[in-house]
């Protein structure tokens, strides 16, 4: 079995003396593991880092093996974020949640393709934060749990939504929330194409992307707990303000 193709490196470990098992995220066979000889040499070692795209080849004997990755560096991305504190977090909760919640080797080009856009940005410009918060949406869309933002869920109204529904997902008015408000979760309006995205506002809208993560998403794949990298109660910095 042998087939070509290029990746992001979403996580690296050791195996054996000298090799690492890498996990690749690719557009044509998904998430998928292979053996790197030499992987945890000094030559390799500085290539398999996360967010680093590669050209691989992977061979196994029969298809549902392990198999070995022979690779060629296209693109290292840790260099361009290490003086970056945000776009190091940023890239870190990228690759994370991707090893987290991709099934394995299951192709999803789509989002493989935003994803690689995405990671271009974190370092080259600032704006990227609101790509993030963007990203993390079309993450729980491509898995099946995707918001509904188009009318509120009470009234039908696609006007002055202001509020999610935490159960449903859906998007509720001003005046659709009612006596209800405080207990849904602010939608900011960044989310919704109206402004700039505010540091308070990629704030407000990672703790509602952080809520379907750790309230859908996680439940699905076992009930796992978030990695550490986006647990909704840990800091993530992707801006001038540490947010949660």
């Amino acid at each position: 079995m042998e087939w070509r193709d290029e990746g992001v490196v979403l996580a690296m470990r050791p195996h054996g003396e000298s090799s690492a098992i890498v996990e690749l995220f690719t557009p044509g066979h998904g998430r998928h593991l292979g053996v790197v000889r030499g992987g945890a040499g000094r030559r390799l070692a500085p290539v398999l880092q996360p967010g680093a795209q590669l050209s691989a080849v992977w061979k196994a004997r029969l298809e549902d093996h392990l198999g070995a990755f022979a690779v060629e560096p296209l693109r290292s991305r840790l260099g361009h974020v290490m003086g970056d504190p945000a776009a190091l977090a940023g890239l870190d909760a990228v690759t994370s949640l991707l090893a987290f919640a991709l099934p394995e080797r299951a192709p999803h080009p789509g989002l493989y393709a935003r994803s690689v856009a995405l990671l271009d940005l974190m370092g080259a410009d600032g704006d990227w934060p609101l790509a993030y918060l963007r990203w993390e949406m079309a993450l729980l869309e491509e898995m099946g749990f995707g918001l509904d933002l188009g009318r509120c869920a009470v009234t039908g109204a696609r006007d002055d939504l202001v509020f999610v529904s935490p159960k449903s997902g859906r998007a509720v008015s001003r005046a659709g929330a009612g006596d209800w408000a405080d207990r849904l979760l602010p939608l900011p309006p960044c989310l919704m194409g109206q402004g700039a995205a505010l540091p308070g506002e990629i704030a407000g809208g990672l703790r509602l992307t952080g809520h379907f993560l750790s309230k859908w998403l996680a439940p699905a794949l076992g009930d796992r707990p978030l990695p550490g990298a986006r647990d909704p109660h840990n800091h993530l910095c992707l801006s001038d303000h540490r947010v949660v």
